[in-house]
């Protein structure tokens, strides 16, 4: 299972960056988002995939190695967190880019001056 998602993880994260290469505002958004999924899953995988254990010990329970660790899914809780505060900056500085400069082509985005015909 650690090798399925190690390959998951590794093919989020090339996406992600193919898709950071482009020029188009649309893929740079969908790259992030891809970046925080593979972060998700790199999280869920280094903390140790162990099925059918909870992330609490109960009363009963003296095998304490075998249940799961709860700080990773405490950090990927996080991290969800994080990764939509950046996707929603991301869309509208985004958005507000493309209002001002009238383009979605970050190749265009060169000009720093206003073009204003007084």
């Amino acid at each position: 299972m650690e090798i399925f998602m190690a390959i998951v993880t590794g093919t989020l994260y090339a996406g992600g960056l193919y898709l950071l290469m482009h020029r188009s505002f649309i893929k740079l958004v969908m790259g992030i988002i891809l970046f925080a999924h593979a972060s998700n899953f790199f999280l869920f995988t280094a903390g140790g995939i162990v099925r059918g254990m909870p992330a609490f010990v109960s009363d009963g329970n003296p095998n304490v190695g075998e249940l799961s660790d709860p700080l990773p899914q405490a950090l990927i809780l996080t991290a969800i967190v994080i990764g939509l505060g950046i996707q929603a900056f991301a869309i509208v500085l985004l958005k507000r880019v493309h209002f001002t400069a009238g383009t979605s082509d970050l190749d265009k985005l060169k000009n720093t001056d206003r073009e204003d015909n007084d």
